[in-house]
C-alpha cells in the first residue's frame, strides 16, 4: 500500500482489472478538512462497501484490483486533474474549509495522490492488457432533492460513456440475476466519466462501470453476495467479447 493506492490480487494477461477510485475514507494526519469526523463515515467521504467487494473479487484467478487509499474529500480520483472538483470545496452541502488551498498546495496534493494513482492504473493496463476494465462504485439509497428524500429503486446500475458493448452485456446478465438494474442510473456515465474515459475509452479498452446501492453492501454478507454476482457478470462479459 502507498499513500495513493493499494493493489490486490495477482496480475494476469487478459484478465480483469478492477479500479476503485473511492475505496477509502482515510484522511492523512497532516491534512485538515475542517469537517466533523463523523462525516467521514458517510457517502460524501467514500463509496461504502466497494473496497471489500474488490478484495473478495481479487481472490479469484485473473482478477486484480487497484484501490484509491484516500478519501475523495482529500482528492477526487474520478475527476480530471484540471477540474475544480478534483479537490472539492464542498460536498453534499458540507463546506470543506480545509480545502481552500493555494495553487502550489493543490499541485502538491495532486502529485502526492492523484498522479501516482492514475499513473499506476495506466501501467497496470499497459502491462496486463486486460480483457475488461471494471470501474466499481456505490450509491446512496436516497437522493436529497429540495429537502425531500427520493428513494432510488435500482439495486445496481451500469454506467458508460461512448463505448456500450461491455455494458450492454453487463445489463443483460444482471437482469438474469433478478436484480433491479439501472441503465445509466442513478446517473449517467456521460456526465461523470473521468476515469473510465481516460483509463479505458480513450485507449480502446473494453470497460463497464458498476454502481451498487449501499444499503445492500454494508456488511460482509452483502459484500460477498455482490462480489459473486459481479464476478459472474465479468465472466459473461469476457465470453461475450471473445
Amino acid at each position: 500500500m502507498t499513500d495513493a493506492f493499494e493493489i490486490l490480487g495477482i496480475p494476469q494477461d487478459r484478465g480483469v482489472l478492477i479500479v476503485v477510485d473511492h475505496a477509502s475514507n482515510h484522511v492523512p494526519s497532516d491534512i485538515e478538512l475542517g469537517i466533523a469526523p463523523e462525516l467521514l463515515e458517510q457517502h460524501i467521504a467514500y463509496d461504502i462497501g466497494v473496497a471489500n467487494i474488490a478484495r473478495y473479487m481479487s481472490e479469484s484467478r485473473g482478477y486484480l484490483a487497484i484501490l484509491g487509499t484516500v478519501s475523495r474529500l482529500v482528492v477526487d480520483l474520478n475527476r480530471f486533474s484540471d477540474e475544480p472538483g478534483v479537490i472539492p470545496q464542498q460536498s453534499d452541502g458540507v463546506v470543506l474549509t480545509g480545502n481552500a488551498i493555494t495553487g502550489i498546495q493543490r499541485d502538491a496534493r495532486l502529485d502526492r495522490f492523484f498522479h501516482p494513482y492514475h499513473g499506476r492504473v495506466a501501467e497496470l493496463i499497459q502491462d496486463m492488457d486486460p480483457a475488461l476494465v471494471l470501474f466499481l462504485h456505490s450509491f446512496t439509497p436516497q437522493l436529497r432533492t429540495n429537502g425531500a428524500e427520493e428513494k432510488r429503486p435500482w439495486e445496481i446500475g451500469v454506467l458508460y460513456n461512448e463505448y456500450e458493448t461491455a455494458s450492454r452485456l453487463a445489463i443483460q446478465h444482471l437482469e438474469q440475476e433478478d436484480l433491479v438494474v439501472g441503465d445509466q442510473q442513478p446517473y449517467s456515465g456521460k456526465d461523470l466519466h473521468a476515469t473510465m474515459k481516460s483509463q479505458a475509452e480513450d485507449i480502446g479498452k473494453a470497460y463497464t462501470e458498476i454502481e451498487i446501492r449501499q444499503d445492500l453492501v454494508t456488511d460482509e454478507t452483502g459484500q460477498r453476495r455482490f462480489a459473486e454476482i459481479v464476478l459472474r457478470m465479468c465472466e459473461k462479459i469476457r465470453t461475450g467479447l471473445a
